[in-house]
């Protein structure tokens, strides 16, 4: 069902950002000669040949002193082995092999997870082939040698890093169980609200940001139905730095958002919605999974007749980019509306797997051009001929036009919203491919 999650692992200034960007196939990690630039996104879906994988820079390391590389550097291993399925250990071949690289392989090695090592900057084959040998005596086997920024070599590598993928990842597998992936930040309460789902403490709660360790996954029983539930807190609270502890939080989020069916997003209703929130609920909307807002502590507020009403035009503005998700208002101290939380995810489950026959599809469609003429340019109009849906998961159409680039997105959105109200779609997002198809065919 999920996509495999790759990891790229190693020390400041060996090219993980280039690596990262020659396999997203585009400018996203920025690139810099000071180490630690790497701020922005941090992973991308990377297809090869038939093989989709969810790809992770881990990134991150602010060097101060050799000892501070170091520690980061486990810090970063330790993350890639915890939520990846394959990581790639890439070295330098001109600065040759150094300490922290022989204490990461270490670690790495122990892990007993699929690690492909990689030696960049060969430039040149005839010239560094006998310097990747050196890496041999890491332990962790062949090292395969490219140039991230030339892009030679780097169908070797992932050639090796797929063939430790298991039979069938990535493709759908049938009859399973449904994944509940819990995501917020760091201390919103996701720990105590699985707790309060298996009525015992499973997962360490406490009020200290951060001491959940692992993506933690939990079977639970609810009225004779079967859920996993994934609580992806995950961070370690010995990294002080903000940007770090965010960066690994939207680390362990992305895989996490990547094995669910539905993502339940917590915000701190004491807090309100703030921009890290914001960021996270994208993950899940980009991926276009089912999305259910859980506004928690919501005991913990002084209430009048106004304050759901407020909150949730508040939640409505900063997340407007799925105004189809649910917005729950829950306590996961108390219990209050649990069970609430188990019916929406009923009914988000049926949506994101909800399909619908193509004569209704057109039916609705004729109807909206009727009432709104699609746009035109320059005495063309756009014309549409029909719309089929091709897959659930998120639900996904396919319109036929005469012409693509007259298919402005606010006229998709008038055809989603025209769908909605036919068939709600509560809690998940509908995805719209535009194909051409010339007026004779």
């Amino acid at each position: 069902m999920s996509k495999p999650i790759v990891a790229i692992v190693g020390r400041p200034n060996v090219g993980k950002s280039t690596l990262f960007n020659a396999l997203a196939g585009e400018k996203i990690s920025i690139v810099k000669d000071t180490p630690g630039v790497t701020r922005d996104r941090i992973y991308a879906d990377v297809s090869w040949l038939d093989k989709n994988f969810t790809l992770i820079d881990t990134g991150g390391i602010e060097p101060d002193s050799k000892d501070i590389i170091l520690s980061q550097m486990r810090e970063q291993a330790q993350i890639a082995i915890d939520t990846a399925d394959v990581i790639i250990f890439i070295t330098d071949v001109r600065q040759g092999l150094v300490d922290s690289d022989a204490k990461v392989a270490d670690m790495l090695r122990r892990s007993n997870k699929p690690v492909v090592l990689v030696v960049n900057k060969v430039d040149s084959f005839d010239k560094f082939m006998m310097d990747t040998y050196e890496f041999y005596n890491l332990g962790i086997g062949e090292p395969v040698p490219i140039s991230a920024s030339g892009k030679l070599g780097i169908g070797d590598m992932l050639e090796k890093v797929v063939s430790h993928f298991e039979e069938g990842a990535g493709q759908a597998e049938e009859e399973e169980i449904p994944k509940i992936a819990v995501v917020g930040k760091p201390n919103v309460g996701k720990s105590s609200l699985i707790n309060k789902v298996l009525g015992e403490s499973r997962v360490i709660v406490s009020d200290i940001a951060g001491t959940t360790r692992d993506a933690i996954d939990t079977k639970v029983e609810w009225n004779g139905n079967e859920y996993v539930f994934i609580d992806t807190a995950g961070l370690r609270r010995k990294n002080k730095i903000k940007e770090e502890l965010e960066r690994y939080s939207i680390i362990r989020t992305v895989t996490a958002v990547e094995r669910a069916d539905v993502v339940v997003m917590m915000i701190d209703a004491t807090e309100g919605v703030t921009e890290q929130d914001a960021k996270i609920a994208g993950i899940a909307h980009e991926r276009g999974k089912g999305v259910i807002i859980a506004v928690n502590k919501w005991d913990a507020i002084e209430k009048n007749d106004k304050t759901i009403y407020k909150f949730t035009n508040k939640v409505r503005e900063i997340l407007s980019y799925m105004p189809y998700a649910e917005i729950l208002f829950i306590s996961a101290k108390t219990g209050q509306r649990v069970p609430k939380l188990f019916e929406t995810i009923d009914m988000v489950l049926e949506n994101q797997t909800l399909r619908i026959q193509t004569g209704v599809l057109n039916e609705i469609m004729t109807e909206a051009v009727a009432m709104q003429q699609p746009p035109s340019d320059k005495g063309k109009r756009l014309k549409l001929f029909y719309m089929t849906q091709v897959s659930v998961k998120p639900p996904t159409f396919v319109i036929f036009v005469n012409d693509k680039e007259l298919m402005h997105f606010s006229y998709t959105r008038y055809l989603e919203n025209k769908i909605r109200e036919a068939f709600g779609f509560k809690g998940t997002s509908l995805k719209f491919l535009i194909r051409e198809r010339k007026d004779k065919e």
